[in-house]
């Protein structure tokens, strides 16, 4: 009995001395998480790879307005064009990694590192997937006075008359572009390509019948729907506006299933309860009733979701892009 009681003091002894040295690293600790300001601690800041008055700024300052009100903090949006999109993209790259500097990105994105030789980031590993904003499927247009009634009559057409016959894209590299080289490659095509410098000179040349055809997405094809005529949407399901045009996929095609998108990057090394907050946040917003009519009167759908599924989102969109891309040989001047 007596051996055990001094076991017991001994035991208590060495605990109360472990306690008593582990009491200032355990003040330190809790001294630090407390001098931690709660995120965000300052004005955020949406950076805009593009020009203002797309749909990209159009959605980042919808998003950014009600992140003030939502937090209290400023919310600025910064328009830093140039290069495709990658001198905003680099910016926010190098950015501090403490969630107040967001990139306000679209699929070009991803789609950029197997066109370009350098580029001064690896968006697989310098950003975190926050949360998609919006998707945008694609269709494959032709005129209304085209003689094809549907994409089996068009390649048929097309085939008939070798050279004969085109598609516009928005630019080189661009998803149109990857869309019509796809096309060309899996249904044994020669359209040839005819890139524009976005869809504003692209539209009324394909209206006008001096294209044959072109890959357009559903926001820009919404007011000029019934000015042409969309033989297949790329995506998984059949769009909601045009239920009577399918899929390329149910057509007998593959890889046109990746949506366009628009989604919020952070820096990688963003802690990750900072990068759920956000997402937690902005897929609150883009659910609201008001923000939703906005995103849907762009002719886009609404999105949101968690960081875990945006990523697998971004990395296998990253992969179907690069094969396609390789595949046909695209490659951007820099």
């Amino acid at each position: 009995m007596k051996t055990t009681s001094m076991l017991v003091r001994r035991l208590c002894a060495a605990a109360g001395l472990a306690l008593l040295l582990a009491a200032p690293a355990l003040a330190q600790t809790a001294t630090q998480t407390a001098a931690q300001p709660a995120y965000p601690s300052q004005p955020l800041k949406l950076i805009v790879p593009y020009p203002a008055g797309g749909a990209t700024d159009s959605l980042a300052r919808t998003i950014g307005q009600k992140l003030q009100e939502a937090w209290g903090q400023p919310a600025m949006v910064e328009n830093r064009p140039g290069a495709g999109g990658t001198i905003g993209n680099g910016f926010v790259a190098k950015a501090p990694a403490d969630g107040h500097t967001l990139l306000i990105a679209i699929t070009a994105l991803i789609q950029q590192p197997p066109l370009m030789d350098k580029l001064a980031y690896d968006p697989l590993k310098d950003f975190a997937p926050v949360t998609m904003i919006a998707r945008s499927p694609s269709m494959l247009a032709v005129p209304l006075d085209s003689p094809a009634k549907n994409l089996k009559d068009f390649i048929a057409m097309v085939k008939q008359s070798p050279g004969k016959y085109n598609f516009g894209s928005y630019g080189a590299g661009t998803s149109s572009h990857i869309q019509g080289a796809l096309l060309n490659m899996q249904a044994g095509i020669d359209l040839v390509h005819v890139p524009f410098q976005g869809a504003a000179p692209l539209v009324p040349n394909l209206v006008g019948g001096q294209l044959a055809s072109a890959f357009i997405d559903s926001a820009t094809a919404r007011p000029h729907l019934k000015s042409m005529r969309p033989l297949a949407v790329t995506g998984t399901q059949r769009m909601p506006g045009l239920p009577d045009v399918p899929t390329f996929a149910e057509l007998g095609f593959h890889s046109f299933d990746p949506y366009g998108w628009f989604g919020v990057f952070l820096p990688a090394a963003t802690p990750a309860p900072v990068v759920q907050k956000l997402s937690d946040e902005i897929d609150r917003i883009v659910h609201l009733p008001d923000v939703s009519a906005k995103i849907e009167a762009l002719g886009l759908q609404v999105a949101g979701g968690k960081p875990e599924a945006f990523q697998k989102v971004v990395r296998a969109d990253a992969a179907i892009y690069a094969k396609i891309i390789k595949d046909a040989n695209i490659r951007l001047a820099q």
